[in-house]
């Protein structure tokens, strides 16, 4: 007898849109960092005020989130669970991506992800070089002075780019900082029409780094970067790794979000 798919089954199909509802109210919690309101959290996800209440009842029961003051509700301790399992899991499979950039490159790779304001180094793999880029997972470098973080920008819509970038500032880090709002739209522009981005000395002197995005539909921005000393790593060679760094960025997806979500290709 074959099974019946979820449209055949209206309980069922109940079901799975509460999940949907669910999991649309916790990752909007997750994307502002900050507490909010029944009303704010139904007009943010499009749903009906009494269903908010309903599914934030749920969550608050299995601590996925915390009821704050204000009638306000917060992500939970109960998330750190599956946020913890889930980096795990990332710089697991990360690692033998990171192995190819660096044998693309000779330079340290690193799979960088968004966490609010800035971009956390998650997984590294270093350089064979004795004078070799580094820093420690879990160090966090600033959005708009980064490969990555541009990458991340160019990823959000231009008013949330925005919002984000007048929220933190763009602080000079060095004299090749992009500081000016014109100029970095501009260069969001072109990092969204060539898939890529570039830094040049801009978070760090004497250091140049190319990412690209890992391409994902859900869950945080992350991005593949290789980095190198500017002695070394010359523009020219920035943009010569980056058509491989894609093709190794969507595998990687594949492997990680699913064959359905982003192209498959063997790993060496």
């Amino acid at each position: 007898m074959e099974g019946s798919v979820v449209g055949d089954d209206p309980a069922r199909a109940t079901s799975v849109q509460s999940v949907d509802r669910a999991l649309d109210v916790l990752e909007t919690l997750a994307s502002h960092h900050r507490a909010m309101g029944v009303s704010e959290l139904a007009r943010l996800t499009d749903l009906p005020q009494g269903t908010v209440h309903r599914l934030l009842i749920a969550l608050l029961g299995r601590g996925y989130i915390r009821r704050e003051a204000e009638r306000k509700y917060a992500v939970g301790a109960a998330a750190l669970r599956i946020a913890d399992a889930a980096h795990r899991a990332l710089v697991t499979t990360s690692e033998p991506y990171l192995r190819q950039l660096v044998e693309l490159a000779k330079e340290t790779a690193t799979l960088v992800v968004m966490d609010g304001t800035h971009m956390v180094h998650a997984a590294q793999s270093p350089s064979p070089h004795t004078l070799r880029i580094f820093a420690a997972v879990g160090h966090r470098v600033p959005i708009h002075a980064t490969a990555v973080g541009k990458v991340a920008l160019a990823r959000l819509c231009p008013d949330e780019a925005t919002a984000l970038l007048d929220r933190v500032g763009m602080p000079a880090q060095t004299p090749h900082t992009i500081t000016s709002a014109s100029r970095m739209r501009a260069e969001l522009d072109r990092v969204g029409r060539q898939g890529f981005a570039i830094d040049d000395e801009e978070q760090e002197l004497g250091v140049r780094c190319v990412a690209v995005p890992v391409p994902s539909t859900h869950g945080p921005v992350a991005a593949l970067s290789i980095c190198g000393p500017v002695e070394r790593f010359s523009v020219d060679q920035a943009h010569g790794v980056v058509e491989e760094m894609q093709r190794v960025a969507a595998t990687f997806a594949a492997t990680v979000i699913g064959a359905d979500q982003a192209p498959a290709a063997a790993v060496n």
